[in-house]
């Protein structure tokens, strides 16, 4: 269940923006025990001006290619899994498409299960 945005600048071409999202899920499937076929995702594309990060903070350079990744999800996984997570995703983008790990910044958003309606206006994970 969870739900993906992607935030980076503008220009990439499809493969790559794919190589994101399949990195990005096959991380959520294997840390988090989403299904396979659970994927919510967007990806916006931002003009330099439009895109406002800091290259140093924390000590961590980072380039163009910064890359925003928001995940919201239920607030059901252990820190263990969440760390787990922001691992493997890193791991996946580095080796393809090739970010660099100083540019994948991850947000993760938690949230109660009855905050998801997948479609027909009905709340379908509320007890």
């Amino acid at each position: 269940m969870p739900f993906t945005r992607i935030a980076l600048r503008a220009g990439k071409p499809a493969a790559y923006r794919q190589a994101l999202t399949e990195g990005i899920q096959r991380a959520l499937v294997a840390e988090f025990n989403v299904p396979e076929d659970d994927i919510f995702m967007v990806i916006t594309e931002h003009d330099e001006s439009n895109f406002v990060y800091n290259r140093n903070y924390l000590g961590i350079e980072r380039s163009d290619d910064f890359v925003l990744i928001q995940l919201t999800v239920t607030n059901s996984r252990t820190q263990e899994q969440k760390k787990a997570l922001y691992k493997h995703i890193v791991d996946n983008l580095a080796e393809h498409p090739g970010v660099r790990r100083e540019d994948v910044f991850i947000n993760l958003v938690e949230v109660l299960k009855e905050n998801w309606s997948f479609g027909n206006g009905i709340a379908q994970y509320a007890s």
